[in-house]
């Protein structure tokens, strides 16, 4: 008995997720958290007539990017959401929420399909943001051998070979080749 309540638990949560996943926009839209909010603040901060980045909307979406994937992690455009989130932190100087968004998408969305591009640029905001170039060494390193082939593989073997080096010593370096 105790079995058979604990199988119509599981398949009813299991059923319930599912019907979550399923929900179209329009349900999503109802809540606090809305693809249409999403997507008007996107329209004013990306449209062809913005010259400057308006920094307070950008954090904004982002933050709007992280609510909905946290509401719904199991919608396709979660793992997207959270990519778009973290691009904008980078891109506005906030290099630690960068690292835990991209930890994140590893961690839940390990089939999504810029991990690689996520492990490269790990190891460029710990060498570039962070200063931390032992953590960025190591996510360089990971990077070249789990994508070997990837357009990123070159960029992070330079990063590699010159990380912890001031441009001053990586100009000596080169013209000391080039003799």
């Amino acid at each position: 008995m105790i079995i058979n309540i604990r199988i119509l638990t599981l398949v009813a949560t299991i059923f319930l997720f599912s019907c979550s996943n399923s929900e179209d926009k329009s349900q999503q839209d109802n809540g606090a958290v809305s693809i249409s909010k999403i997507e008007n603040l996107e329209s004013e901060l990306f449209n062809s007539e913005v010259v400057n980045l308006n920094t307070k909307k950008a954090l904004k979406l982002g933050k709007l990017y992280v609510e909905y994937a946290s509401a719904y992690p199991n919608d396709t455009v979660a793992p997207e959401f959270l990519y778009k989130a973290a691009d904008i932190s980078m891109n506005v100087g906030r290099p630690q929420l960068t690292i835990v968004l991209f930890e994140k998408i590893i961690e839940n969305y390990p089939n999504y399909k810029n991990i690689p591009t996520i492990m490269f640029l790990m190891g460029y905001v710990y060498e570039n943001e962070l200063n931390d170039y032992e953590k960025a060494g190591n996510y360089y390193i990971e990077f070249l051998d789990k994508y070997p082939d990837s357009d990123f593989a070159d960029d992070a073997t330079i990063s590699l070979k010159n990380l912890g080096k001031s441009p001053e010593e990586m100009i000596e370096e080169f013209e000391n080749n080039t003799k």
